[in-house]
């Protein structure tokens, strides 16, 4: 009698269980956050979340779910990577400003004018030189890293007095900066007074005269307006800064074998859609073609960047021996070298 209950109780659990839907035992979630609004047309970071959600979902069959948190909704970006590492959260895109809080040597890559083209520094990253830099990241920090993508292209200098064509044209122009010592040191080579200011108050303080004029990539001098208090433009091109894309270690390493090739490969698709919708922007009314209606827009021949290059270059690379000591200048070593071999692909 007792053994035809047993099977009884051990049917209906066996019912009960199976009439349960597959992804309240079996579900991960990654909790993905991001600093911009989430439109996938709107800005690199919103692409790659938006493909990444809809290959990894499709890819594992539901057993892993993204869910994606845009526009900072889960703190500054320094507060969301300490909470990755914590666990509480699975997985953010983070600026270089953000990550430099747990990974300082990533200022290496603040060296200026050092790519001749965009598409270098897709070789860059996705070779063996990105492969290096993200297990140093991991290495010092915990964090896994699922790849680097494109923060907006490179930076151009805007600035509300006069054209910029060379390095005296900088002399005694206020540029705000981020804030990194690498950043302050390519102002300061080149003549500029770098000035430190939030990113709430650019706008106001390039409108008010605090600052003359800022550093950043054409999407975001867009977006950000700066076109309506900044007057002219100079596409020096001088530096490319990539999001950082890190998840929790201990989440990863819990993922099956064949979760983890989806992961992977949806966050080598996602970042090519971040590259192709910041290349698209660039190209469309809400970039250069939209900044020059308003805007002088100047490029520098390779003569002119040659002599922003010369003042420049020998001032980060001192900064980044003096911060980072031998390890940063082998880095730096490896780096040149890889962005030499790329360049002659």
């Amino acid at each position: 009698m007792r053994m035809f209950k047993s099977i009884a109780v051990a049917a209906a659990l066996s019912l009960v269980v199976g009439m349960l839907p597959a992804a309240a035992h079996a579900e991960k979630i990654i909790k993905l956050a991001h600093l911009n609004k989430n439109d996938p047309f709107d800005n690199g970071s919103a692409a790659m979340a938006t493909v990444f959600k809809s290959l990894v979902e499709a890819g594992t069959n539901g057993s892993v779910k993204v869910q994606i948190f845009p526009d900072g909704q889960l703190g500054k970006d320094n507060e969301v990577i300490q909470q990755v590492k914590a666990g509480v959260v699975q997985s953010t895109i983070a600026s270089v400003g953000g990550i430099a809080s747990v990974y300082p040597m990533i200022g290496v890559l603040d060296v200026p004018f050092a790519y001749p083209n965009i598409a270098v520094t897709y070789d860059v990253f996705d070779g063996p030189f990105g492969k290096h830099l993200a297990a140093d990241i991991t290495a010092k920090t915990g964090l896994d890293v699922l790849g680097f993508g494109d923060s907006g292209g490179f930076f151009a200098f805007t600035n509300s007095k006069h054209p910029i064509k060379t390095p005296e044209d900088m002399k005694g122009l206020k540029i705000r900066t981020m804030g990194l010592d690498s950043h302050k040191a390519v102002v300061s080579s080149l003549g500029g007074q770098p000035v430190a200011i939030n990113w709430a108050e650019v706008y106001t303080s390039l409108q008010t005269g605090v600052a003359d004029g800022e550093m950043n990539p054409i999407p975001i001098i867009k977006f950000a307006k700066f076109d309506e208090v900044q007057k002219y433009l100079t596409l020096t091109n001088h530096l490319f800064t990539p999001y950082v894309w890190v998840i929790n270690k201990q989440f990863y390493d819990g993922l099956s074998a064949q979760e983890k090739s989806v992961v992977n490969a949806a966050a080598r698709s996602a970042i090519v859609a971040c590259r192709g919708i910041n290349r698209i922007i660039e190209a469309s009314d809400r970039g250069l073609p939209a900044l020059a209606q308003k805007m002088q827009i100047y490029s520098p021949t390779p003569a002119e960047i040659a002599k922003f290059r010369a003042l420049a270059q020998p001032a980060v690379k001192a900064q980044i021996a003096k911060s980072y000591g031998k390890d940063g200048e082998a880095m730096l070593k490896e780096f040149e070298a890889a962005i030499d071999k790329a360049s002659k692909n």
